[in-house]
């Protein structure tokens, strides 16, 4: 193989990285929670740009542990970077996360208007949206605690960066 030949595309690495689940949401992969911000390859590996949801993320070195170790199973070589800029936004999340997100009990995040009032944050069990803030930290840093007024259902709720 020479330096420009590259083993596999991008496609396929981002098919190997959508089996790396996030390690605080496992429902997630990388790829769905929208971490992965870009894949290129450089003519001797593919780099790999993830953006944390926050830049204090503490999951976000075994997320890069994860991707090497992934990507070194299916014989890619490839390089991880931290990307902090442009900040990652809860609209990077993929539709297919949203659903899953609720599926696994957790509301997923609303939309986010300057100037305006969120979204109602609806109970991932039962649907009502009649809910109420709890705490504004939940089982990790990006969730906040609620509970259901309608079913009684405690619940994180993914918050909307």
């Amino acid at each position: 193989m020479s330096p420009v030949d590259a083993p596999c595309d991008e496609t396929r690495v981002r098919e190997i990285l959508g089996t790396v689940a996030d390690p605080e949401i496992p429902a997630l992969s990388v790829v769905e929670l929208g971490l992965v911000r870009a894949v290129r390859w450089t003519g001797e590996f593919f780099e790999i740009d993830i953006t944390p949801t926050y830049s204090g993320c503490p999951a976000v070195a075994m997320i890069e542990e994860e991707i090497a170790a992934a990507m070194s199973a299916a014989g890619v070589p490839a390089v991880v970077r931290r990307v902090l800029a442009p900040a990652w936004t809860t609209d990077w999340l993929s539709a297919e996360a949203r659903r899953k997100l609720t599926g696994a009990g957790i509301a997923p995040p609303g939309r986010v208007i300057p100037g305006w009032e969120r979204d109602p944050v609806a109970c991932p069990h039962c649907g009502s949206s009649e809910t109420e803030l709890v705490s504004a930290f939940g089982s990790t840093a990006c969730k906040a605690l609620h509970r259901c007024r309608g079913c009684g259902s405690p619940f994180d709720h993914f918050k909307p960066l």
